[in-house]
């Protein structure tokens, strides 16, 4: 049987606080990052039942991770954070360029598993990780299908808001904030859609199981939404306006993009542009 999927975005990074922030390479929490970690620690109640807890290799969603779901870890001593470079967030600016892996297992040497992060993965300019569309869809879905084939049964996976909506296609909302729907260390609980699409949302045919997700009824009661999730035909037509209001926020993907986008400058409070 499929797992179940508890994702969850990142606590406030440095990038958060000002769009002037943007140009520092792979940012830590703030102090309130670390206290939004120690709330979602207290309130997520499903800490005794992960079995895998797996994060983008960027700084602040593995420091998410280790702060969030301590106690995962104390009662797993052996358990460590499988980090998943195909999470890495959407865009090419430098607050979403990871570090190099020799950077990386220096700073984590213990609590973090990092095989998977290799030479390359923060290389945003062309080829798996470059911030287009096409290359997003791949790659969500890629991960998508990694974690449906793994034999543990529940799985947190700490991400980025951007991400977020390419993995689970679930477009609702998309741009309620900057360039996301979700607000820091927000969690949202997903299953794995018995139905088998072979289209993406762009209707372009895929070579197998795209590896739909649906969100949990109590998930969605959890954040105040009536009714199951959004159809998938529902979600075609909310990636397109989802897609269309990032342009509109000036948050296009590629650093080329933005330099030709005025975007506004201001402060970002629990997630929201003032």
């Amino acid at each position: 049987m499929a797992p179940i999927i508890h994702c969850v975005r990142h606590a406030q990074g440095l990038h958060n606080v000002s769009t002037a922030n943007h140009i520092i390479q792979d940012p830590v929490l703030t102090d309130l990052g670390h206290e939004q970690c120690q709330t979602l620690r207290a309130n997520f109640p499903r800490h005794a039942n992960i079995d895998l807890v797996t994060a983008s290799p960027l700084r602040r969603t593995l420091y998410t991770a280790l702060e969030s779901f301590a106690p995962v870890f104390e009662s797993n001593p052996d358990l460590k954070i499988i980090a998943l470079p195909d999470i890495q967030e959407t865009s090419d600016v430098p607050c979403d360029t990871g570090s190099d892996p020799s950077i990386l297992k220096e700073e984590f040497k213990t609590g973090v598993d990092l095989e998977l992060v290799q030479d390359g993965w923060n290389n945003k300019l062309s080829g798996r990780y470059e911030p287009t569309n096409k290359a997003l869809k791949e790659r969500a879905r890629a991960a998508r299908r990694w974690l449906k084939a793994r034999p543990e049964k529940e799985i947190v996976m700490v991400t980025h808001g951007g991400f977020l909506h390419y993995f689970t296609e679930d477009w609702e909302d998309s741009s309620q904030f900057q360039g996301t729907g979700w607000s820091n260390t927000e969690y949202r609980t997903f299953t794995f859609s018995e139905e088998i699409h072979t289209d993406d949302l762009e209707g372009y045919p895929l070579d197998g199981d795209n590896a739909s997700l649906e969100e949990t009824s109590d998930s969605r009661q959890r954040r105040g939404k009536t009714g199951p999730m959004p159809s998938r035909e529902e979600q075609k037509t909310l990636y397109k306006k989802g897609t269309q209001g990032w342009d509109d926020q000036g948050l296009q993907m590629s650093t080329a993009e933005r330099e030709a986008a005025r975007v506004t400058e201001g402060e970002e409070i629990n997630g929201v542009r003032v």
